[in-house]
């Protein structure tokens, strides 16, 4: 099975929901759409608190390049634009908060046969939506999908791997989208140009791998195999099991003829180039060991976490932690009002564990066996805690990919990566 070099093994904990269908969860009687739902510039509003909004709408346009447009996720009313924590970003961006007042009223966005469009055709369609990659990175698809001339991509790969711990619905929409994700790599070939489209899925999932053969089957679209291991999903360790080849320090899969999608990015372009839809929701992972009613729930963007828990029957009155996305690479919320954004992949509620305390480094090189990067995390531990922040740097801190393979690996419980 292909794989790449170092990595852990943690416990999977997908036993509590992989075998969960997908439900889709009410709609939210309000929700708080982020102007920050992506990478780069925050979007702009084009909407003023008083307008009336439909489903699908545009309220945000984007600022720049790197942006995406923002769509009203449900038909109401604009009641403000204001400052809430972004846990990503980790201080108050300005968000707005619509109130439903009816059920849906949709705003399609205008499409046809994709085979039949050009390639800029495709593209407007797939920025107008507000597509960014939904494995977590919200990287806007557009820009992604639009490499400089100088860079020949001849190879489009998708991320099934989901080798996050508790997360399963990737696995899910393997199981029962496999033929829209179809579609949507076949719309994204088109774009680039490319003739050939690998996905991989780790071995966990064989239920996924068979059925992707299965309807894969005829088309230029190959499912490869992957060994079970975290950080299989990463964008440099999955180029490199699939192709053998090794992005630069520093670069992108551009530059190894590489472009990197999600499977439920592969659906959000299908449905906007095919069905007119904009992306205004998404699949995520409701699990842990403090959740009532593990789920793989399709959430409409904005949707405040507390809704989110409450309809799989709550958590826990001692839980310890509520973390969005997963327990490897999610971030730890305290305020469970915080809203679903596009690069939501899961929320994950955990009970209490017995508190390991941490003890001094003793250079087992436990740390440098297991980075997936070939760093050396001890040691830049050691230069960040003594704030030799430029040492650091030339020692490759800006290649570190935050994995926690190496906090998870330490004897010592060191916390290499806060």
């Amino acid at each position: 099975m292909l794989t790449f070099k170092g990595g852990v093994h943690p416990p999977e904990l997908k036993e509590w929901s992989k075998d969960k269908p997908i439900e889709r969860a009410p709609l939210p009687q309000k929700v708080f759409v982020f102007l920050s739902n992506h990478a780069g510039n925050p979007a702009k509003p084009v909407v003023s608190p008083g307008d009336e909004v439909k489903t699908g709408q545009v309220i945000g346009e984007p600022e720049g390049f790197i942006s995406a447009y923002l769509h009203s996720p449900v038909t109401g009313k604009v009641i403000e634009i204001k400052k809430i924590l972004h846990p990503i970003l980790g201080k108050p961006i300005e968000a707005i908060v619509i109130e439903r007042t009816s059920d849906d009223e949709w705003v399609h966005m205008e499409t046809g046969d994709f085979e039949r469009m050009s390639k800029e055709e495709i593209l407007e369609i797939i920025k107008k939506a507000g597509i960014v990659g939904l494995g977590g990175a919200m990287f806007p698809t557009h820009v992604k999908l639009s490499p400089p001339p100088e860079k020949k991509v001849d190879t489009l790969i998708i991320n099934g791997a989901e080798c996050e711990p508790v997360l399963t619905i990737d696995h899910r929409l393997m199981l029962e989208r496999a033929e829209d994700i179809l579609q949507g790599i076949l719309i994204m070939m088109k774009v680039l140009g490319v003739q050939k489209a690998v996905v991989g899925v780790e071995s966990n999932k064989m239920d996924a791998y068979h059925n992707l053969k299965k309807v894969f089957k005829g088309y230029p679209v190959d499912v490869a195999l992957l060994k079970t291991k975290y950080p299989q999903g990463a964008e440099k360790q999955l180029i490199y099991a699939i192709t053998g080849r090794m992005v630069p320090r520093g670069g992108l899969p551009m530059d190894v003829g590489v472009v990197v999608q999600n499977v439920g990015t592969c659906v959000a372009v299908k449905e906007a180039v095919v069905d007119g839809k904009p992306l205004v929701e998404r699949g995520i992972t409701v699990s842990g060991d403090a959740v009532k009613n593990t789920k793989n729930l399709v959430v409409r963007i904005g949707t405040p976490v507390k809704d989110v828990i409450d309809y799989c029957g709550g958590i826990d009155e001692n839980t310890e932690r509520v973390i969005l996305g997963g327990p490897m690479m999610g971030i730890s919320i305290t305020n469970l009002d915080i809203p679903v954004m596009k690069g939501t992949s899961g929320i994950t509620a955990f009970l209490p564990e017995k508190p390991q305390p941490q003890k001094p480094c003793i250079r087992c090189s436990e740390c440098v066996q297991v980075c997936p990067m070939n760093l050396q995390p001890y040691l830049l531990y050691l230069l960040s805690t003594k704030r030799k922040y430029d040492e650091a740097v030339e020692n490759g801190l800006m290649d570190c990919i935050e994995c926690g393979s190496c906090t998870y690996t330490c004897p010592s419980k060191i916390e290499h990566v806060r």
